[in-house]
This record gives structure tokens, C-alpha cells and sequence, in this order.
């Protein structure tokens, strides 16, 4: 496809999909309300918690995964990425109010989800160990922390990005460079613990040094598969156009490659090292998993995680083929959230997962889906598309700095 060819491409019909959040959240929650009430007549709750968990975990991931993008962009000073930068601010900034929101009914059925919270510290060596985390006020406590460094960041990083757009001053961009530069180490901190805490602790017998690392290298995967669909989008309707070139999604595409391998190379890693030194307290979590239809799961993650996007990406020109790729971000959105529930369910269902229940999660992952694009709608649609006055925008643009300053010279009577 010739960039002539993709700059005329006509703008999508979205009439019919404007409805689409609202039509999620209905159903979806009726589907989730549904759920708890028979969950809880059955199991006291257990089965939508653990849903729930699973339906959070997946969008907490996405917006982290644009965050880490943004902060990415600034501590890099890169120009091509000024285009998705907007649209990624908007995601990151899901992470609080309306994320931490969403993470209510996890601490209403925390008691249903984590085993450790009925266990006496006095009598349990491994919940003794992670004292004073491992008590009710202490995971509600440590949760709150999380999710305050997450507005404060992503507040931040909004604020000075929006006053870019009406002041152009020097100082909003150091501001950027300022949070994104603390930002990143408290970044990588706050999401291994908290994919530890909220994920890993539904095994708590179970440890892994691994675990931060998997589980940043699927948020920054699913992130830019997410960015990826977007940026398509909005491109096809001419909102991005002006900053938005072809080789942007080379780029896009590059990087979602190289995320591929690497969260394979994670998840492989962890299996190696807990296999080869083959201690029960910690082979037991991939014995569980070896029952019933986990191991067809694990089965279709192998090549459904790995193998196909590495094959499919592999090729220069695929890279920014939107009628391959596209389909491809959605099949990750898939693996990712089979990985999740790989990761989550277990914990509740041992021998295999009952398949009668799939409608639980989702309905819990549409409701979710719908609020949030829902939000991310109205947060795009308040704002400029992309930076109006950001320091790289005409290098997003394809236009040289020299370029306009000689015409800018010439039409000032200044040409030599």
C-alpha cells in the first residue's frame, strides 16, 4: 500500500458502533449482575470475584501499557510518536478515578478471592512471612498507595500535556520529562507489585522472581496492539492524519514484535527456572495446570502467544498492512485475556475450568469494556486529537525544521 494510497482511503462508517459502549454496559452488567447473584447462592461469591479479578486485570493492563508508552516518549524525546501520544494520556488516565472504581468488588469479595485472607498469620508460615501486607488493612492500604502514585503520575503528565497545548512554554515539556523520569521507576515498582499482590497472591503459597517482569512485557504488548487498532481508526477518519505517517506503524509494529518475543522469553524463563529447580512449593502452580482443560489452554497460548504473531509480524511490509494487522491486535487481545485467566482461575477451579460459567467473565470484561471506552470517548472527544504544540510536532508531521525556517526567513525578507 503506496502513502498515497492509504491517505485516500475513505473514512469508516462508525454510525452503527456509536452505540456499541452503551449496548456493552448494558449487557454486560446484566450479565454481571446476574453472575454475582447466582455465584453467590453457590459458592458465597467466589466465582465472580474471580471473574472480576480477571475482567480487571485486562483493562488495568492496557492502561498501563499506555502509560508506559507516554513516559516512554518523553524520556526518549522521540518525534514519531507524537501523533498517539494524546490518545494514550487518555488511556493512562483511566487508571484513576474509574480503574480504581472498577477495583471495588475485587476488596468486597477479597475474602472469596485470596485464601491467605482467612488464614491466621499464627499458624501459617508463608502468611506470617508477608506480614503486614498480607492482612485485610493491609491490602487495602497497599492498594490505595497504588492507585495514588497512579493518579498523581498520570494526573501530572495530563495536566502539563493540555497546558502544552495553549502556552508552548519550555517548562511544559521539562514538567513531562520531570514525571516520566521518577515516573518510570515508580512505574515498574507499583505494577510488579500490584501484579502480585492482586494476581499472584490468588496462589499465595506460590513465589516467583519472574512475575513483575511477565507481566510488564503483556501490558506493554497489549498496549500497543490497543495503540495499533486506535491509531488505525483515527487515521481512517483523518483526525490523525496530519501527524500520523505510514512508517508509524512500521515502528508500532516493530516494537510489537519485539514485545512478542519478549513476553515469551518471560514466560518461558519463569517455567525453565521453576521447573529445573524442581521445589514443590513452587512446581505445584504448573502441575495445577497441567489438569483438565488448563492444559489445552497452555496449549493454545504457546502457539497462540508466540508462534502466530512472531510469524505474522516477522515481514517488513506486514507491519503496515492494516487488513493483517488489525485482526492480529484483536487475536492478541484474545491471548491476553486467556493468559489472565491462565494466571487467575486456577486458583479457584483446580481440575479444569467449567465452561458452563464462561459467560461470567465475559459479561464482567463487557461491561468493564463499555464503561471505559465509554470514558476514554469523552476524555478524547474534550481534547485536541494530538499535541498542538509539542517541540517534535512538525517532525511528526514529515516537516524538516530547516524547511520552515527558510520559508519563514524568505516570507520576513531575511533570505540571503
Amino acid at each position: 500500500m503506496s502513502s498515497n494510497e492509504k491517505n485516500n482511503l475513505p473514512p469508516l462508517d462508525l454510525s452503527s458502533w456509536r452505540k456499541l459502549p452503551i449496548a456493552l454496559i448494558v449487557v454486560g452488567g446484566i450479565l454481571s449482575v446476574i453472575g454475582a447473584l447466582v455465584s453467590f447462592k453457590q459458592d458465597g461469591g467466589s466465582e465472580f470475584g474471580f471473574s472480576w479479578l480477571l475482567a480487571f486485570m485486562f483493562y488495568y493492563s492496557i492502561a498501563l501499557g499506555a502509560l508506559f508508552l507516554v513516559m516512554i516518549h518523553h524520556l526518549t524525546d522521540a518525534g514519531w510518536s507524537v501523533g498517539i501520544r494524546r490518545f494514550c494520556e487518555h488511556l493512562a488516565s483511566l487508571l484513576f478515578p474509574w480503574l480504581a472504581i472498577l477495583f471495588l468488588p475485587v476488596l468486597i469479595f477479597a475474602k472469596k478471592i485470596y485464601s491467605w485472607m482467612t488464614l491466621s498469620s499464627a499458624t501459617n508460615n508463608l502468611v506470617a512471612a508477608k506480614l503486614p501486607v498480607f492482612t485485610c488493612s493491609g491490602f487495602i492500604i497497599t492498594t490505595a498507595i497504588f492507585f495514588g502514585i497512579w493518579w498523581l503520575l498520570t494526573s501530572q503528565l495530563s495536566r502539563w500535556s493540555l497546558k502544552q497545548d495553549t502556552s508552548g512554554a519550555a517548562e511544559c515539556t521539562r514538567k513531562m520529562r520531570f514525571y516520566s523520569g521518577w515516573g518510570i521507576v515508580a512505574f515498574s515498582l507499583v505494577l510488579s507489585y500490584s501484579a502480585v499482590l492482586w494476581m499472584q497472591a490468588t496462589s499465595y503459597q506460590w513465589f516467583s522472581a519472574m512475575y513483575g517482569v511477565y507481566f510488564f512485557s503483556d501490558c506493554a504488548w497489549i498496549g500497543l496492539a490497543t495503540v495499533y487498532v486506535i491509531a488505525v481508526i483515527l487515521l481512517r477518519q483523518g483526525i490523525l492524519k496530519p501527524v500520523l505517517q505510514k512508517n508509524y506503524f512500521y515502528f508500532i509494529g516493530v516494537l510489537l514484535l519485539g514485545f512478542t518475543l519478549f513476553s515469551a522469553y518471560t514466560e518461558f524463563a519463569q517455567y525453565f527456572v521453576v521447573w529445573n529447580a524442581n521445589v514443590p512449593e513452587e512446581t505445584f502452580w504448573y502441575l495445577i495446570r497441567e489438569h483438565g482443560n488448563w492444559w489445552t489452554l497452555s496449549m493454545i497460548l504457546i502457539f497462540g502467544k508466540c508462534f502466530i504473531p512472531f510469524f505474522v509480524l516477522l515481514p517488513e511490509k506486514i507491519k503496515m498492512n492494516f487488513k493483517v494487522i488489525v485482526p492480529l491486535c484483536l487475536w492478541i487481545w484474545l491471548m491476553h485475556a486467556l493468559d489472565l485467566a491462565f494466571n487467575i482461575l486456577p486458583a479457584l477451579h483446580n481440575d479444569g475450568y467449567p465452561l458452563q460459567w464462561i459467560w461470567l467473565p465475559l459479561g464482567c470484561l463487557m461491561f468493564m469494556g463499555g464503561f471505559l471506552a465509554k470514558i476514554f470517548l469523552c476524555k478524547f472527544n474534550s481534547h485536541p486529537p494530538y499535541p498542538q504544540r509539542d517541540p517534535r510536532l512538525l517532525e511528526a508531521m514529515g516537516v524538516s525544521q530547516n524547511v520552515v525556517r527558510d520559508l519563514t526567513e524568505a516570507n520576513a525578507g531575511g533570505a540571503k
